[in-house]
C-alpha cells in the first residue's frame, strides 16, 4: 500500500479528519474548530496520506513530556484503509518516533475489543494499583 507519513495536516486534510472523527462514537461532535485547536497542542501528530491526492489515511497523536510519558490518542484509520495493518504502520511510527525514544511509559486507552491489537506494542491493562480516572 503506497502512502505518506506527515507530521502535520493542511486545511483539507484538517477537514478529513473532522469526517472520519464524525463517524466514530468517541469523536462524533468535535467541532473543526476545536479540532484545529487540538492539533496546535498536541506535541506529535502522525498522519498517513495517499501519495498522490494527499487524503488522510490514518491519524493519531501524542502529549508527552519526551521524558517520562507518551499518552496516545485518537488513533483512527479511514474506514475504507480497515483490515489494511493501516493501524500498525501508526504505532509503529509513534513508538520508533526519534522524539519519544526517552520515554518511559507510553499510555493509552482502548476499548476491550482493541486490547489484543494494542498488546503487540507491548500495551497492558495489568496496571496493579493504578485506577483511570475522570473528571467531566
Amino acid at each position: 500500500m503506497d502512502f505518506e507519513r506527515v507530521e502535520s495536516l493542511n486545511s483539507k486534510q484538517v477537514e478529513e479528519l473532522h469526517v472520519m472523527y464524525e463517524t466514530e462514537w468517541w469523536t462524533k461532535g468535535r467541532t473543526l474548530t476545536d479540532i484545529q485547536i487540538m492539533l496546535q497542542n498536541s506535541d506529535i501528530v502522525i498522519a498517513l496520506v495517499g501519495p498522490q491526492h494527499k487524503e488522510l489515511i490514518a491519524f493519531a497523536r501524542v502529549l508527552t513530556d519526551y521524558v517520562y510519558k507518551a499518552i496516545i490518542f485518537d488513533v483512527i484509520v479511514h474506514a475504507s484503509y480497515r483490515g489494511k495493518h493501516i493501524g500498525e504502520v501508526v504505532m509503529n511510527e509513534i513508538i520508533q518516533h526519534p522524539s519519544l525514544k526517552k520515554i518511559n511509559h507510553f499510555e493509552l486507552y482502548c476499548r476491550p475489543e482493541m486490547i489484543p491489537f494494542y498488546q503487540k506494542w507491548g500495551f497492558t491493562n495489568n496496571l496493579g494499583e493504578l485506577h483511570f480516572m475522570r473528571r467531566s
